[in-house]
């Protein structure tokens, strides 16, 4: 490990001397490159010359107390200093390890969400509007920009499906996580009799991808325009601006009616299209890296159930970690930092252990 750290160092000054070089500043795309490779860089160099600083204190003060003479209270200061080291260094050598994990390349994109109501009719379609909503207000504490790709609503207010993206920094690598079936027990307001009922929402988290990283052929497509239905604007039904794709190799459907621009519905249609594609390429190599390990929290499987919301209880349970919180109502209003991070320290835990030889 410590091979590979003295080399990452080397590289991070190359770099730093290549970024004060005029020609390699006027230079945008080796410029943004190299900027980019020093991000990734600069948090793992500077944890290891923490290391370094701490290891130095550690020889320094185990040299004074084996070499003696110190008097007391000397001695005891030294003594601390030998202690504290010893531990700082226990610590930064396991959050260097955390560092050179190998990184998902996704996790610095946007995503695509898409949220479905499943089992429970319209208690599903009201949970999928509430599990949007609480989506939206996590990505509003984080600063990130939301923007709806395409919605189906319900009468009483659900969603049976809304598909909408999130811009913002580190987006996927928050959010990766939440793919998946969601499950809400609540008494819905309907119920005369106050008995809890069980509905399901699916999930799926999708990174955005540019045309470069999935090739699809036009002869492939199938594009239909029709008008838009349901809860719309006064443009619904008056013009054909509505968009169905059909990517014909695999049958896959992709809908778009939420703008009144044919133009912009198919912008918004592709770039859904282009990131369903994209997930099953991720998925293919997942279950390749899944055989390897005994559980991923990250797989995405859509058929999963990973989380239970339970209104009476005010309980929120994770069933791939095991994590219980009781602030449903902090969690649906967009609190999910807590769960989100257990999710992360989990999942490189997983993969500490699958490397684990390699330390």
């Amino acid at each position: 490990m410590f091979e590979k750290l003295k080399l990452t160092e080397e590289r991070y000054e190359e770099i730093n001397q290549q970024l004060a070089d005029p020609s390699v500043v006027s230079d945008n795309e080796r410029f943004k490159s190299l900027m980019k490779e020093h991000k990734t860089l600069t948090p793992i160099v500077e944890k290891y010359r923490e290391y370094a600083k701490y290891q130095q204190d550690f020889e320094e003060a185990k040299e004074m107390l084996n070499d003696g003479g110190l008097d007391k209270d000397f001695k005891e200061m030294v003594e601390e200093q030998y202690k504290s080291s010893q531990e700082s260094i226990e610590r930064c050598s396991e959050e260097l390890k955390i560092l050179l994990l190998p990184k998902d390349p996704n996790d610095d994109k946007n995503v695509i969400v898409e949220i479905r109501g499943g089992a429970g009719g319209d208690e599903a379609a009201l949970f999928a509007n509430s599990l949007y909503r609480m989506y939206s207000m996590y990505a509003e504490s984080k600063r990130w920009k939301t923007e709806v790709l395409n919605a189906n609503p319900t009468e009483l207010g659900g969603f049976k499906e809304i598909s909408f993206s999130i811009s913002g920094e580190g987006a996927y690598s928050r959010l990766k996580f939440e793919s998946g079936v969601h499950r809400v027990q609540r008494v819905p307001e309907t119920e005369t009799q106050g008995r809890v009922h069980t509905s399901t929402v699916t999930v799926a988290v999708l990174p955005e991808v540019e045309d470069v990283e999935v090739e699809i052929n036009p002869g492939d497509l199938q594009i239909d325009t029709y008008r838009a239905s349901g809860a719309g604007g006064q443009h619904v039904n008056k013009t054909e601006s509505a968009i169905r794709i059909t990517y014909l190799p695999t049958g896959l459907v992709v809908e778009c009616q939420d703008e009144r621009s044919q133009f912009k519905n198919k912008d918004k249609a592709m770039k859904i299209l282009r990131s369903r594609l994209y997930e099953e390429k991720l998925r293919e190599q997942n279950d390749k890296i899944a055989s390897e390990r005994k559980l991923q929290v990250g797989t995405g499987d859509r058929s999963e159930r990973i989380r239970t919301y339970n209104y009476p209880q005010s309980r929120v349970t994770d069933h791939r970690i095991g994590l219980t919180l009781y602030k449903l109502e902090q969690v649906l209003n967009g609190d999910l930092d807590e769960l989100t991070d257990a999710l992360i320290t989990f999942d490189q835990a997983e993969k500490l252990q699958a490397q684990g030889e390699n330390y």
